[in-house]
């Protein structure tokens, strides 16, 4: 299908593009890694004059590190577009969606009914989880103290968006009775990845909506934007742009509106080996 990819363009040549990368199940590998191959395939895009943005569900503080691995200077799409922002700068337009305080009360009063192991809340800046039971360092990429615990002293603001997890074969039963609930006021995200996590974040957010903020800033047009994902959260962005790219290990779903599949999965730099071809970059 490359072949006919190129054919629009005059002469063969690709013209600049915006590449955005979802991370887990995309970009990382099994072991939640961006591999050697794959961040020399990146930067290679980038010295040809590419552009790269990740489009996350993950918070900055579980992400930030990719960015620097990278070595981006591009805006960043977190929480599935709740948070759209220039790392470690000041940027004029910068976008930050909070959901309402209250409702994450109300479900984490819910905790037991809904059969989750634990309801946590973030914004930007740090993360509040209601027990420290479940709690791990390496997952949520921090060391958590009593100003971390799910409480009304400690939120006093509206949080930019709700994690809690649950088991595989209850995420879908979890997700629809929240979406019941609450549907009017946010969206529920399915993580990408081993672990069963949900994301909560205000209605009407989504990574297309990141992308679009990011590609008006590079002005770069939307025809020249190419996305990569495998998760139904990716499935917004990946209709939106202007090619739309599934991994082989994506669902059925997002296969269905990409405009074409990775022959190889993440695990074996199926990204990498994609964007070398379709923008005639090979090593």
């Amino acid at each position: 299908m490359l072949d006919l990819v190129k054919e629009n363009f005059p002469g063969g040549t690709i013209l600049k593009k915006l590449i955005a990368i979802d991370l887990d199940g995309t970009t990382l590998n099994a072991q939640s890694l961006i591999s050697a191959t794959t961040e020399k395939a990146l930067k290679n895009a980038m010295a040809h004059g590419h552009y790269v943005s990740i489009v996350t569900g993950r918070p900055y503080r579980m992400s930030g590190q990719f960015y620097r691995q990278l070595g981006l200077a591009t805006p960043m799409v977190n929480f599935n577009g709740a948070l759209v922002h220039m790392p470690e700068k000041q940027w004029a337009d910068e976008l930050e969606t909070g959901i309402q305080r209250d409702l994450v009360f109300d479900i984490l009063a819910q905790k037991k009914a809904l059969n989750l192991d634990f309801v946590a809340a973030e914004n930007k800046e740090t993360f509040y989880i209601d027990s420290l039971d479940y709690f791990d360092s390496a997952f949520f990429a921090s060391e958590a103290t009593e100003n971390n615990l799910l409480t009304a002293k400690n939120l006093i603001t509206d949080p930019t968006s709700m994690m809690v997890r649950t088991s595989k074969d209850q995420a879908a039963l979890v997700s629809d009775s929240l979406m019941k609930q609450y549907g009017d006021y946010v969206d529920v995200r399915t993580w990408g990845g081993p672990t069963p996590i949900l994301e909560i974040v205000s209605k009407g957010i989504q990574k297309a909506k990141g992308v679009e903020q990011v590609a008006k800033y590079l002005d770069v047009k939307r025809s020249d934007i190419i996305a990569f994902g495998d998760e139904h959260n990716d499935e917004e962005m990946l209709d939106y742009v202007g090619w739309g790219v599934a991994m082989k290990n994506a669902t059925d779903q997002i296969k269905s509106v990409a405009n074409d599949v990775t022959e190889k999965t993440n695990d074996d730099d199926g990204l990498a080996d994609y964007l070398e071809r379709y923008l005639d970059i090979k090593k």
